[in-house]
């Protein structure tokens, strides 16, 4: 019997110091702490499935909060019930009433049961919330003539006699665009559109 953590952050840029913080205090070991550094839609994830595979019966897995482990309302319900099969305890930190641990008889299931599925709806719920509003975000940064993307290059003084010298024939594509300092294939749209 160990006790195991499992700590998700949705982006490499996102510090997960909070939930390494919450599972020392608890005293569990660094090699019992599985780390995921990606987006909760599903549950593949190369930690989560490491995790899985090492974590038995009379084993407690730890997480800070319901979101962590995902943010799929059908996989967090599946997940918990595999781990729940396997005979693995699991503690939600921030929510009390998710601790398998405690109430083991029909009232307690049952509460425990509701809980995860108002948590787990929520946590979907909530995912679908910030694709929303990065949505309108981008269509309100596109309104104010916010533009997206690598800013378009612009083209040298001299651009227009390289032009002209390509068309009479005094330089290849390739040349002209060395003089220019751009791709061949820059080169040739920028003709193109003259």
């Amino acid at each position: 019997m160990a006790d195991y953590g499992y700590i998700r952050v949705s982006s490499r840029d996102q510090n997960e110091d909070r939930q390494i913080l919450a599972l020392a205090e608890l005293g569990i070991s660094a090699e019992n702490i599985f780390t995921d550094k990606q987006s909760g839609k599903d549950f593949n994830r190369p930690q989560w499935s490491a995790l899985v595979s090492v974590i038995g019966s009379g084993d407690v897995l730890f997480v800070k909060s319901i979101d962590r482990l995902g943010r799929n309302y059908d996989e967090i319900i599946s997940q918990w019930r595999g781990l729940i099969a396997k005979g693995v305890d699991i503690v939600v930190l921030d929510m009390p009433l998710l601790d398998t641990r405690r109430g083991r008889d029909l009232m307690g299931t049952f509460l425990s049961d509701i809980v995860l599925q108002v948590l787990s709806f929520v946590a979907e719920n909530e995912r679908s919330n910030i694709r929303s509003r990065q949505a309108e975000g981008i269509a309100a940064a596109r309104m104010r003539g916010t533009r997206f993307g690598r800013q378009p290059m612009e083209r040298p003084a001299d651009f227009q006699a390289i032009v002209k010298r390509w068309n009479r024939g005094d330089l290849s594509a390739s040349d002209a665009a060395c003089e220019l300092g751009v791709c061949r294939k820059t080169f040739k749209r920028w003709a193109n559109l003259e």
